[in-house]
């Protein structure tokens, strides 16, 4: 017999494999974007999203990608929504997403900063703790371009193996 919660978590499973359109080798759940499947009791699958900042480009095609997935797997009715509180914060990105970004020569971050209440800024200044290469592990490695293919991620190189690689920034 189908019930409603075995119905949201079919729906979430769907939803969790969704690829982000930015680091395509993490899922929305490896990222931590995909907060909430659930199903109303109009029959609607509701599928909640955290942008990793605000006026993420990325968004449209992750709601676009989501609403798809679940209407291709026979849910009539689909809505994506966008829940900006609280924050998202890299904190949210899971072990298997981490251990995917360094797979993929991606320095994943450390933990976040914790300023105190109230909004978290996005410091896109110079990172002040040293970065491990995701190839060999050294330390010594140098920020060459404070930005990346999107304003989150930061340009290194490492001075051990001389491999240049990506940093996902703290937020």
């Amino acid at each position: 017999m189908v019930t409603p919660l075995s119905e949201a978590r079919r729906a979430r499973r769907i939803a969790e494999r969704v690829p982000d359109p930015e680091l395509p080798m993490l899922t929305l759940a490896d990222l931590g974007v995909l907060r909430d499947v659930e199903i109303t009791p109009d029959g609607t699958v509701v599928a909640s999203l955290t942008p990793t900042y605000s006026g993420c480009p990325a968004m449209a095609e992750m709601r676009a990608t989501v609403a798809a997935r679940l209407t291709a797997a026979g849910y009539a009715r689909v809505a994506v929504r966008t829940v900006l509180d609280p924050p998202w914060t890299t904190d949210w990105i899971t072990p298997a997403g981490r251990r995917k970004l360094a797979e993929h020569g991606i320095a994943p971050p450390g933990p976040a900063p914790r300023p105190g209440p109230g909004p978290l800024p996005l410091l896109l200044s110079p990172t002040r703790r040293a970065v491990p290469c995701p190839r060999c592990d050294s330390a010594d490695t140098e920020e060459t371009a404070r930005f990346g293919a999107t304003s989150c991620r930061a340009l290194w190189r490492c001075r051990a193996c001389r491999e240049p690689f990506e940093y996902v920034r703290e937020i």
